[in-house]
């Protein structure tokens, strides 16, 4: 009986961390597993909707980059959902679970609707623009700094804080947009300061869109350089792979964590900024559209990194354009779009698993080890 004890049966499935993955095969997978997701969605579409698989991405396609116009509104999605996915970035890197983005663009949003309607007929144009920036990002920083301060000096679960911060300032905004709704009773904001267009960001042509663009290019650039090549970059990856060991090396971890996050909340209320400013012209409860949440989504499908965070964006967005446009040629469902964009994001995320692992699995042989 004790010799049978001592034996102990091999499991039939065993993971070990992969080492020796270099980049170009790593990227060859995710190609491989964008390839897949196609091909799946292609059966799906082939055998729900009887369709042709080709001219449902083709008309998708045309529903991201068919016109000049459609162009534009796809760079612009694809700018902000960056933005936000970069303001997150240093959080989660620093392994701050910051899910408060869609409450920090929403802060910023709501000061710069703000100093539109009370500060639109009393500042030049150029001034006016300042002040509301300053406005979004100071907001932005003080939601998101709020509960850095209350982890830091109390240890509370940021993950839970930064969440019920959204609701928070869903509640606030809701609570101002019915007092400054146009006309009383309709509940909306509607477009603020549409006759003289105070306060609204100045257009490059027919729209303000490529202004966005490149303000976006701007911090972009910016971020990548901060993380990558900065001492505050470096402290921020130290902290995140050991908090102990930061403090052992002589970092104070509690004032990264409260810096880093006032970033964070300062690049998501210049998202704030822009939307209301470059891109809506009003508020709403629903301005961010979610980029909040999908921008986690975003920092981890790009392991953080900045550059590759612009193909993820992208990849998003386009499906999300291109669902809408299949919705409005063939009369199916939004949803089915979505569905089509989860089949995707599934197996990109799925692909990451056997990136950062290798699966061993028992011999047939069935042998056991003492």
């Amino acid at each position: 009986m004790k010799e049978k004890s001592k034996i102990k049966k091999e499991p039939l499935i065993k993971l070990s961390r992969r080492e020796d993955i270099d980049r170009k095969h790593s990227w060859t997978f995710r190609a491989l597993a964008i390839v897949a997701a196609l091909i799946v969605d292609g059966i799906i579409i082939m055998v729900i909707v009887h369709m042709n698989p080709f001219d449902i991405y083709g008309t998708m396609f045309a529903g991201a980059f068919g016109t000049s116009r459609k162009v534009w509104i796809t760079l612009k999605e694809l700018s902000l959902l960056l933005l936000i996915s970069i303001a997150l970035t240093p959080a989660y890197k620093m392994k701050f679970w910051n899910l408060g983005g869609e409450g920090q663009v929403l802060m910023g949003a709501w000061a710069t609707a703000l100093c539109m309607l009370y500060l639109g007929n009393t500042l030049p144009g150029p001034l006016l623009l300042l002040v509301m920036f300053l406005a979004a990002v100071v907001v932005g920083a003080i939601w998101a700094m709020i509960p850095a301060v209350f982890k830091a000096k109390w240890g509370t679960n940021e993950t839970l804080f930064t969440l019920m911060m959204n609701y928070v300032a869903i509640q606030l905004v809701a609570y101002f947009i019915i007092k400054w709704e146009v006309p009383k009773g309709s509940g909306h904001v509607g477009i603020i300061n549409q006759a003289t267009q105070s306060g609204w960001l100045p257009y490059i042509g027919t729209n303000s869109y490529p202004l966005i663009v490149g303000l976006v290019v701007l911090v972009t650039i910016g971020m990548h350089v901060y993380l990558k090549y900065s001492k505050h970059g470096y402290e921020i990856s130290v902290v995140g792979e050991s908090q102990r060991t930061a403090t052992y090396v002589g970092i104070s971890v509690d004032k990264v964590i409260i810096r880093t996050l006032i970033l964070s909340g300062a690049i998501c209320g210049f998202a704030g900024w822009l939307m209301v400013s470059g891109s809506d012209h009003t508020i709403t409860t629903t301005i961010a559209g979610g980029m909040g949440f999908t921008g986690i989504m975003v920092s981890w499908l790009a392991q953080f990194n900045v550059i590759v965070m612009i193909l993820c964006s992208l990849l998003i967005v386009f499906m999300g354009q291109g669902a809408s446009e299949i919705a409005t040629s063939f009369g199916l469902n939004e949803a089915f779009g979505d569905i089509l964009t989860g089949i995707i994001i599934f197996f990109i995320i799925g692909v990451e698993f056997f990136i950062n692992y290798k699966v061993h699995t028992r011999k047939s042989s069935g042998k056991e080890e003492a």
